[in-house]
């Protein structure tokens, strides 16, 4: 079933979605596109104009057609349509797989050469084909090691330059085959589709790539990290085959398990732990703190107007609320964990309640699952909305849909004046992540 997925115009309007993306308005590129609908069995675009992300989904197309999962049609086997090279620089907005921008990414670096030459010429798409044709359990997503870019060109440049390849390959090794009259003309006919192939690289040169850490939207959200000896899974129990598959050589952790999630986390070093060195200079626990705080009052004053809320304002609020503020418990404890810090360099989290925890740390910048590690966080601290949007988007999208209209523009606000104003200084400061 599609997921429907047209976001309020307040996200639009700020570019917090479908930000970034490329317009394609010149007639021979949409030409090129309805031709890889066609080849996907879909109806060409009527519009003049849309834009597309890296993998070439539209936010317009899908409104168009009525499907936002018309790449996607079973959330696996990711569909792409390549019209230029640069969508390599582009976001991946609707996915139902976290590593669909990496593995896009990592398909556009290797075959730079092959998808420059093929893209002066042809559209190129395809799927991401892994070994399943639809996701019905838990052991369907374990059994994807690998994918494999199925790739394919409307005007057949792929095809008609290997067929040449094979005649150059012929020619040279046959010593008669010069005298193939009919032979030659084939390959003049595709010479003047496909160029010089031996200065045109026209075919990729790799197309596995690994399937290895990941979150999908599949049963609610699951998140599968991959370890030497060991593949840990993290969803809600409920999910079809949770404890079932593979268990000599799966972990199996419940979502709402917060200390077992946390554990995992640190056991496998992909957890910054509180200290001094990043803390104090990364201004996280101050962060974190006014999060909790706003939080608090988008719960206890839903329709409260906080635009130009300052630090003095908040302040005031938090002591006219001190019951509040002390029941909930979050803001105690990170004034708390500074202090600690402040003192002994470190804050001790084995007598923390593990909710508590996840408010204290961020994945370690340097280990490979840093993004996807932030995402899980995130999931933990849901009042930590700059977070959730940084890494956790779809989670974010969710929350934002049941804000009240007077918390969504505040939302907006504060995304605008913090995280937008500098997005890779943002992140370096507070995650310690270098883009």
């Amino acid at each position: 079933m599609a997921r429907a997925a047209k976001k309020p115009d307040l996200l639009r309007d700020n570019e917090l979605i479908y930000g970034r993306l490329l317009a394609i308005d010149e007639p021979h590129l949409i030409q090129r596109y309805n031709k890889a609908l066609a080849a996907f069995g879909l109806e060409p675009t009527k519009l003049k104009s849309f834009q597309i992300d890296r993998t070439g989904f539209s936010p317009e197309v899908a409104e168009e057609c009525g499907d936002y999962d018309y790449l996607d049609p079973n959330e696996v086997n990711r569909r792409f349509i390549i019209l230029t090279p640069s969508q390599i620089d582009l976001p991946v907005v609707h996915t139902a797989f976290s590593n669909t921008s990496q593995l896009m990414f990592e398909f556009m670096s290797k075959n730079q050469r092959a998808i420059d030459a093929l893209t002066i010429k042809d559209v190129i798409y395809g799927e991401i084909e892994d070994s399943v044709p639809k996701v019905n359990d838990i052991e369907d997503l374990l059994s994807i090691n690998q994918v494999e870019f199925k790739v394919l060109s409307a005007e057949d440049v792929l095809g008609k330059a290997a067929e040449l390849g094979k005649l150059v390959d012929r020619l040279k090794q046959e010593p008669d085959a010069w005298r193939d009259d009919a032979m030659l003309e084939r390959m003049v006919d595709l010479a003047k589709v496909c160029g010089d192939i031996r200065e045109n690289a026209l075919v990729p040169d790799q197309v596995i790539f690994r399937h290895n850490a990941y979150w999908t939207s599949h049963f609610g959200g699951l998140y599968v990290f991959v370890d030497p000896d060991m593949t840990t899974v993290i969803s809600d129990p409920a999910a079809p085959g949770f404890r079932r598959s593979r268990p000599w050589q799966v972990s199996y952790l419940s979502i709402n398990d917060a200390d077992k999630v946390f554990r995992f986390l640190a056991a496998t070093g992909r957890l910054d732990l509180p200290r001094a060195s990043w803390i104090e200079a990364s201004g996280y626990l101050e962060h974190r703190a006014e999060m909790v705080v706003r939080a608090l009052i988008r719960d206890a004053e839903p329709n409260r107007n906080l635009t130009d809320v300052d630090k003095v304002w908040l302040q005031t609020w938090i002591h006219r609320h001190a019951d509040l503020i002390a029941s909930d418990g979050n803001f105690p404890f990170l004034n708390a964990a500074k202090r600690e810090i402040a003192q002994f360099g470190h804050l001790k989290l084995d007598d923390v309640p593990p909710r508590l925890r996840f408010l204290a740390v961020r994945a370690k910048p340097d280990h490979p699952d840093a993004w996807l590690t932030n995402q899980l966080i995130s999931d933990f601290v849901p009042q930590d909305f700059v977070s959730r949007y940084v890494f956790n988007k779809p989670g974010f999208y969710k929350d934002f849909d049941g804000f009240s209209d007077a918390w969504r523009s505040h939302v907006v606000d504060v995304l605008k004046t913090t995280y937008l104003k500098d997005k890779a200084a943002f992140r370096a400061r507070l995650y310690g992540l270098t883009d």
